[in-house]
Formats: C-alpha cells, sequence, structure tokens
C-alpha cells in the first residue's frame, strides 16, 4: 500500500521553518539523517488511517471529508468512545514500545478538549469558539502534527519573572490588526523539527499585573522569527546495535521567539492570566491529554518488563528467588499502571458539556507513580544484565574464520544461541546505557512536571474531608 499520508507529511515539512542542528541550518528536515528513522515511523503510523485492517480501531471518519481521521479527535460522549481512544493510544504505543512520547495523539488531544469544551471560555474572549473550531477542523482533517512547548527556560530560576530580563519568559511585546508579537523561549518541545504547530501557553500561573505573560497560541513551525535550536541527536542508522535508537529518537528543542508575530486566528487568549489560567487547568481538556500519556507509560513499563523477563531468562538467572523478586516488582508496576487506566474510565463522568471524561485522580496517579517506577524499572534491568552489558562484543557479524565459533561458544546464553543473545543484550543497552536511553530516564522522571509539585497539587486537588471525616467521627 502507498504511504500517501506519510509522504504528504514529510513533503510539508519543508515550509521554510528554521531548524537548527549542530550550529548550521537544516536546509531539508524531511531528509535529514537525524530525523529519517523517526520520521519513517511516524509515516508508518499515519499510513494506518489507509489500511483497512486497522483504521477502525484507530480512527473514525471525518464528517467533514469522509475520510478516516485518528482518534485523538474524538469527543468521547460514551464507554465505548472513551474505549476507541483507548484502542488508538494503545496501538501507536506498542507500535513504538511505549518510547516514542509525542506522537501528536497528547497535544491533539488538548485541542480535543478545548473543543470541547470551547462555549466556557467566550466570556473571555468572543471569538474563542470560532477560533478553536477551525482550528480543531484543520487539524483532524489534514493529519497536522501537534507538540506543546510550556517550560521557561533555565536562567536563573532564584528569580521571579519580575526580578530578572524581561525577554526571559515568553511574553508579549506588541500587538496590530494582524496579530501579537512575542519574544522569549520555551522548552522543552519535544518533536519540535517535525511539528507543524505548537501549543503555547504558561506551565505556571500569572500574576494579574504581569499579563503580557498571559496568552495561549497556536504557533505555526515555520513563523519568521521562530528558531528550533535542537539538542545533540541521538539517532543511528545502526538498527542492530541501536534499534531504539534508530527510529524511535524524538527530537527535543528549545523554541526561540525572536519578535515572532501571531496571527489572531492563532491567538486563542490573550493579556488575561486568569482566562488563561483556567485553560491550562481545565479539568475536560487535561483528562483527555494526560489519559494518552497513562496509557503510553503503561505499554512502555510492559515492554521494559518484557527484556528484562527476556534477558533473566536468556542467562539462567530467573529461577533465583532475589531475580523474581524484581521480576515480580515490574510485574505490580504495569499492572498498577493498567489498572488506573481502566479505573480513569470506569469511573468516568460527564462534564458540564456532556463530554465523558477519565477521571483525574487516577490519571493523576499514574503519572506520579511513572515519575518513579520507570527509574525504578531501568534499575532492575541494570541489576538483571549487569556485567552482560560490558560482555557485548562489538559488530559480531563481522567476525570470520575460527574466531566465529567462539562467539558461537562463548556469547551464547542457557536457552539462546550467541546471536540472538547479543541482539537482545543491544536492545537492553538501548535503553539503559546509550543517549536515547538516558535521556528516557529523565524524560519520565521530569515530564509531567516537577515530581515534588506534582505530588503535592495532588494532595492540594484532593477532597481531603472524605478522608478525615471517618477519623474525626472516630474520636468525637
Amino acid at each position: 500500500m502507498t504511504n500517501h499520508r506519510g509522504q504528504r507529511f514529510r513533503q510539508s515539512l519543508n515550509d521554510g521553518r528554521s531548524v537548527w542542528l549542530n550550529g548550521e541550518l537544516v536546509d531539508n528536515v524531511a531528509e535529514h539523517p537525524a530525523f529519517s528513522g523517526t520520521l519513517e515511523t511516524i509515516s508508518n503510523l499515519f499510513a494506518g488511517l489507509d489500511d483497512a485492517s486497522i483504521q477502525q480501531q484507530i480512527g473514525f471518519l471525518s464528517p467533514k471529508t469522509g475520510t478516516y481521521v485518528h482518534n485523538a479527535f474524538l469527543i468521547p460522549r460514551t464507554k465505548d468512545d472513551l474505549a476507541r481512544r483507548t484502542a488508538a493510544f494503545t496501538h501507536w504505543a506498542e507500535q513504538t514500545n511505549g518510547v516514542m512520547s509525542r506522537l501528536s495523539d497528547y497535544a491533539r488531544s488538548m485541542i480535543t478538549g478545548w473543543y470541547a469544551v470551547r462555549e466556557a471560555f467566550q466570556p473571555f474572549d468572543r471569538h474563542f469558539a470560532e477560533k478553536v473550531t477551525r482550528y480543531y477542523e484543520r487539524a483532524r482533517d489534514n493529519d497536522l502534527f501537534l507538540t506543546t512547548a510550556l517550560l521557561d527556560p533555565q536562567i536563573n530560576r532564584a528569580k521571579r519573572i519580575d526580578e530578572q530580563n524581561p525577554d526571559a519568559v515568553l511574553r508579549v511585546v506588541d500587538e496590530n490588526e494582524e496579530g501579537v508579537v512575542v519574544r522569549g523561549a520555551k522548552m522543552i518541545a519535544t518533536a519540535a523539527p517535525y511539528s507543524h504547530d505548537f501549543l503555547v501557553f504558561p506551565f505556571h500561573h500569572v500574576e494579574q499585573n504581569q499579563a503580557e505573560y498571559a496568552h495561549a497560541l497556536i504557533v505555526p513551525a515555520n513563523l519568521s522569527g521562530l528558531h528550533i535550536i535542537c539538542r545533540d541527536s541521538f539517532a543511528s542508522d545502526d538498527t542492530r546495535n541501536y534499534p531504539l535508537s534508530s527510529q524511535y529518537d524524538e527530537m527535543d528543542a528549545v523554541l526561540v521567539f525572536d519578535d515572532v508575530l501571531v496571527p489572531w486566528e492563532r491567538v486563542l487568549l490573550s493579556g488575561n492570566p486568569e482566562a488563561v489560567w483556567r485553560l491550562r487547568m481545565n479539568t475536560s481538556a487535561n483528562a483527555l491529554a494526560y489519559h494518552q500519556t497513562a496509557v503510553r507509560v503503561s505499554v512502555k513499563l510492559k515492554f521494559v518488563t518484557g527484556v528484562a523477563f527476556a534477558i533473566a531468562q536468556a542467562i539462567g538467572a530467573d529461577g533465583f528467588l532475589h531475580v523474581q523478586e524484581k521480576l515480580g516488582e515490574l510485574l505490580t508496576q504495569v499492572e498498577t499502571l493498567h489498572a488506573l487506566v481502566i479505573a480513569s474510565e470506569a469511573n468516568a463522568k460527564p462534564d458540564e458539556f456532556s463530554n465523558l471524561v477519565p477521571a483525574m485522580p487516577f490519571i493523576e496517579t499514574a503519572r506520579n507513580l511513572n515519575s518513579r517506577y520507570y527509574p525504578r524499572a531501568i534499575e532492575i534491568l541494570q541489576q538483571i544484565g549487569a556485567g552482560g552489558f560490558m560482555q557485548v562484543p562489538s559488530q559480531p557479524e563481522a567476525f570470520r574464520g575460527s574466531i566465529s565459533s567462539l562467539i558461537d561458544k562463548y556469547f551464547a546464553g542457557a536457552t539462546v544461541a550467541a546471536d540472538d543473545k547479543i541482539k537482545l543484550f543491544k536492545l537492553a543497552w538501548d535503553l539503559v546505557g546509550s543517549q536515547l536511553g538516558s535521556r528516557h530516564e529523565l524524560y519520565e522522571r521530569f515530564y509531567a512536571g516537577d515530581p515534588v509539585r506534582t505530588f503535592a497539587s495532588q494532595y492540594v486537588n484532593a477532597d481531603k474531608a472524605s478522608y478525615t471525616k471517618q477519623v474525626w467521627d472516630l474520636i468525637r
């Protein structure tokens, strides 16, 4: 089957965007080796919407075009709708082993959530519903790839906004009949080089006297003055030695806004800190987006657990009690997150606009636990593989003559031949020791925000009286 969607996606990236890698401006994003493996993966995922065998699992028919669009754009009204969203998230996560965290379904879900509650923000901007409706339909029907850029650059975290360079935090410096002009920077924009648009808004609450920092924007990647500054590439063209890095390196970038004019049609809110904060904290939109992340991390931990099981079996360590204890710990992680996803759906309730949204307490619990589960899972994988990670020969397929028989003899496992054991340990190393693997441990710790704040936030937002009532009833 010809991958028309994938081809269209790749071609759309050469739109004049300013992507910087290794100090140079990338002249052809679609063909650059730092992105080619990842773009091939995304293109194949997009092709699924034209594959009759899976398109109903991951998509629905657009009411405007009659073609299949991704279920991240499906507004859930029933339990069946929620199940369809879960099925789509699960399929994409399984196709990428949960390693690709920003496949656009997160940001697409946020747009869908804003669209689903659009009437709530009409009092703040009478054009809000019109603008978000027009964009939602455009993104849905054109396979737009979206990501978020919410955090401020780490310049001096000890100072408040009003105590440092005013350009350290993205702000509106001017406005005219065409739109608003913004200056500053945002991090960390995962998947930035190949995203069509960025959802940009403050991660933290903005004070009323700092209205220039309060905005909710949908920023096209190719706007003049917008620079996408990439980290080092962790991609590899060596699929044998780096099976994950060769196809799943989601590039991270800092977005620098050098007086960028954002058109009014892409300015959802501006100059109103309270309105922007309400949008940022909207339960319906966040529940739909966070639901996707909970599904993904569940799949990812299952993959890591599978790798750990395979290594323990391959080296004959799965019969040891202390190894079984560690493998059992991984199973509790996987089953806990899976159960939390199920609970969030089973306890879903309609919001004020009759959208059936997953229950946030269970999703927040899953996201918070993952910030500690994933680093622990990687630690367990390191402990089980242990020195075996340093035993793997470089380029084993290149050995010739008598030495090849020695490779077969001394690099074999208890249950697998040398070639399979070497491949298995190469895969595991890509999780625990490569640049990509290190990036993922850091990412899973912090992608949902500062864990201290996110755990504290779960307490602050909890119905604490439902916990303390029985205590006071007992002793009073």
